[in-house]
C-alpha cells in the first residue's frame, strides 16, 4: 500500500514538472496535472494540500541533493567541503533543464505573491547562511585568507544561479558540469591561504 502510495506521489509530481515547464505555472491546472498524471483529485488533495504545496515539494526535492553533498562534509576542512559540494553537481545540471523553466514561471509568481516570495527566498537565505559560515570556518581553521563572508557568499550564490541560468539559455553553449567545477576551483584557489 505504501509503496503504491509512493508511487502515485511521484507520477503527480513528474507529471507537475512536464505542465509547470510546458505551460506555465498559472496555466498547469490541478485538473490537468492529474490527467495527466492518471490519477483522481482525491489521490492529488490526498498527497498535497494545493497546487502550491506541490511546487514546495518540487523545489525541495530538488534542493535535497545539495543539502546532501553539504551535510555529507560537514566534518571536513573548508577548501575539501567545497569540493564535496561539486559530487552533486551532476545531478543539479542533468535535472536543470527540465526544471529550471518551471522554477523561473513560479520565481515570476512569487514577484506577485507574497505568500510565494517567502517560500522562493527561504532556500536562498538558507544557503547565503550556510556559505557565510563556511567561508568563516575556512578563515578561522587558517584554510582561508581573510575576506568578508557574507559578500563572498553572496558571490557563490550569484555565480550558481549564473551557471544555471545560461545553462538553461544556451544548453550546448558549453560543458556547464565542468564549467561548475572550474568555477569552484577558482573560488576555493583564490580564498586558500599560501
Amino acid at each position: 500500500m505504501q509503496q503504491r502510495s509512493e508511487e502515485t506521489r511521484s507520477r503527480i509530481m513528474e507529471s507537475a514538472v512536464k505542465l509547470f515547464s510546458s505551460r506555465g505555472y498559472n496555466a498547469a491546472s490541478v485538473d490537468d496535472i492529474c490527467k495527466d498524471a492518471g490519477i483522481s483529485k482525491g489521490a492529488f488533495y490526498h498527497h498535497f494540500e494545493s497546487k502550491q504545496m506541490l511546487f514546495l515539494a518540487l523545489l525541495d526535492s530538488w534542493l535535497q541533493t545539495i543539502d546532501h553533498a553539504i551535510e555529507a562534509s560537514k566534518d571536513k576542512t573548508a577548501p575539501e567541503t567545497f569540493m564535496q559540494i561539486t559530487e552533486a553537481f551532476p545531478y543539479i545540471f542533468e535535472t536543470a533543464g527540465e526544471g529550471l523553466p518551471m522554477f523561473l514561471e513560479f520565481w515570476l509568481q512569487a514577484s506577485r505573491d507574497e505568500k510565494i516570495w517567502q517560500a522562493s527566498v527561504a532556500p536562498y537565505r538558507r544557503y547565503h547562511k550556510y556559505f557565510t559560515s563556511l567561508i568563516k570556518k575556512g578563515v578561522d581553521e587558517g584554510s582561508f585568507v581573510e575576506v568578508n563572508p557574507e559578500l563572498t557568499s553572496r558571490m557563490i550564490i550569484s555565480t550558481a544561479m549564473g551557471l544555471l541560468l545560461q545553462s538553461l539559455m544556451d544548453p550546448k553553449g558549453a560543458n556547464w558540469e565542468k564549467v561548475a567545477r572550474d568555477s569552484t576551483n577558482m573560488l576555493v584557489n583564490s580564498l586558500l591561504k599560501r
